[in-house]
C-alpha cells in the first residue's frame, strides 16, 4: 500500500545524518555554505576614529556661537584624505581638511561637513556650532576585539562575506557539500546533442534533477545514464556507495518488465524503506539503504520526478547539508481558477502565485509534460479525496 508523503519522509530523514566532515574555503567561494565554527573578531573594526563625511577636523570649543553672521574662523593646518594620517596636533583655532574614511587627527572632537564652510583652504569659516563626538565613527564602531562575528552553523551570504572580509580573514571553515551521485536510466533515453533515432527521446531527468541539486547546493560526484540493465546499475551503485552521501535515480521504479530498480534493490542487495507515495505525480518512488548509504529512486516521468526532487531530496538535502533555508516555504491562497476534476490522490501540480492568488499554467499537463513547468513558481496542493475546486477556494502552495 502507497504511504502518505510525511510517513515517507518520516522513514526517509532518520536515515539522514548532518555532515560532520570540514574544509577551508576563500571568501569567493562561501556563497551558500555553512559556517563550522565560531568567528571572533582579533581586532576593533574600524581600528580607528574616522571621519564620515568630507569637511574639515576640528575643536568643538572653537564654534561657541558659530553661524553665517558670525563664522568660526580657523586656521587650516593640514589635509588629510583615506589612506593616510597627519602628523599634526590641533590647537585652539585651528582646522584639519579631512575626507570620508580618513582618521580623525589629535586634538580633534568632531568633523564639520564641508557644504556648512567656505570650503577655505589656507583658513576656513565655519557656520554651525557642533557637539564634541559630532561626525565621527569611533574606533569599534562596527565590532571591537572579541566580539562573536559569526556563529558555527551560520548560512553564509554577501554580508557575511563582507563581514569576514572585514575581519581581516582570507579562508574559513565550512562544511564540506553534500556528495550525489545521480543516475538516469532507460534504454529509450539518449543525451542531448545525440541524433535520435526510432523509439529515443532525449534524457531531461539527468539535468532537470541534476541542476536542482546542484542549486541545493550538492556536488555531483556522478551523473550519468545507465541503459535499463539491473547488474550493471548494481555495480555502479556498488562503486559509488562509499563516497556519495545519497544516491539518487530517475527510471525503472514501476511494475514493467524494464522496471530494473526492484531487481538491482535484490541484487546488491539493498534493505526497502517504502515503495510508493500516495501523491500524484511520484507514485512509484522506491527507497531504500545500501550498508549506509540511502537509495532514493524517482520515477523516469520527467514532471513526476521534478516534483519528488521538490518533495523528497529538497528536505534531505536541508538535513545533510544544515540549511534549514532550503525547506520550502509553504503559504495559503487562493484559486484564482478553477481545478474540475475529482481528486482520489493527493496531488501536486505547478502554479503561479501572484498577489496571494493561484493560477495553473494554460496548456496540456502530465506526468511527461515539463513545457507548463517553465515558469511556475509553487506547487499547488489538492488534497486526497477533493471534490472539483472552484475558483476562490483556498488551497495550500508550495514556493518552488
Amino acid at each position: 500500500m502507497p504511504i502518505s508523503l510525511s510517513e515517507a519522509l518520516n522513514c526517509l530523514l532518520p536515515q539522514a545524518a548532518p555532515i560532520t566532515e570540514t574544509e577551508h574555503v576563500d571568501l569567493w567561494s562561501l556563497m551558500g555554505r555553512v559556517l563550522a565554527e565560531d568567528v571572533i573578531s582579533s581586532f576593533d573594526q574600524p581600528p580607528f576614529a574616522r571621519s564620515p563625511l568630507d569637511g574639515y577636523a576640528l575643536r568643538a570649543a572653537d564654534l561657541a556661537n558659530a553661524s553665517h553672521e558670525n563664522p568660526a574662523v580657523l586656521d587650516v593646518i593640514d589635509e588629510i584624505c583615506a589612506g593616510n594620517v597627519s602628523d599634526k596636533f590641533l590647537e585652539p583655532g585651528q582646522a584639519i581638511r579631512i575626507m570620508t574614511g580618513a582618521p580623525i587627527p589629535h586634538g580633534a572632537d568632531c568633523v564639520v561637513r564641508q557644504e556648512n564652510t567656505d570650503y577655505g583652504e589656507r583658513c576656513v569659516s565655519v557656520y554651525e556650532v557642533l557637539s564634541s563626538g559630532k561626525n565621527i565613527c569611533p574606533a569599534g564602531e562596527d565590532f571591537t576585539t572579541g566580539t562573536l562575528l559569526l556563529k558555527a552553523g551560520t548560512l553564509l551570504r554577501s554580508a557575511e562575506a563582507g563581514l569576514l572580509a572585514e575581519a581581516g580573514l582570507t579562508q574559513v571553515p565550512v562544511y564540506r557539500k553534500p556528495r550525489i551521485a545521480l543516475f538516469s536510466t532507460g534504454d529509450e533515453v539518449v543525451p542531448p546533442g545525440t541524433p535520435l533515432t526510432p523509439g529515443t527521446i532525449y534524457d531531461s531527468n539527468l539535468i532537470t534533477v541534476g541542476n536542482a541539486l546542484l542549486s541545493f547546493g550538492a556536488e555531483l560526484t556522478v551523473r550519468e545514464h545507465c541503459p535499463d540493465d539491473a547488474s550493471l546499475l548494481a555495480e555502479k551503485i556498488r562503486t559509488t556507495a562509499g563516497s556519495a552521501d545519497l544516491i539518487v535515480t530517475t527510471g525503472g521504479v514501476s511494475v514493467g518488465k524494464k522496471d530494473i530498480l526492484h531487481e538491482v534493490f535484490s541484487l546488491i542487495p539493498a534493505r526497502r524503506l517504502f515503495w510508493k507515495i500516495a501523491i500524484k505525480p511520484g507514485m512509484p518512488t522506491l527507497c531504500g539503504l545500501y550498508e549506509n548509504t540511502l537509495l532514493v529512486c524517482l520515477s523516469g516521468n520527467p514532471f513526476s520526478a521534478f516534483v519528488s526532487t521538490q518533495l523528497l531530496l529538497r528536505p534531505l538535502l536541508a538535513l545533510i547539508s544544515r540549511r534549514p533555508d532550503l525547506l520550502a516555504k509553504k503559504v495559503s491562497a487562493v484559486l484564482d481558477t478553477p481545478y474540475r476534476k475529482y481528486t482520489r490522490t493527493a496531488c501536486y501540480l505547478c502554479a503561479s502565485l501572484q498577489d496571494g492568488r493561484v493560477r495553473f499554467p494554460a496548456g496540456r499537463s502530465g506526468n511527461g509534460i515539463l513545457s507548463t513547468v517553465v515558469g511556475s513558481n509553487c506547487l499547488a496542493v489538492i488534497p486526497a479525496n477533493t471534490p472539483a475546486l472552484p475558483a476562490g477556494t483556498s488551497v495550500e502552495v508550495i514556493f518552488l
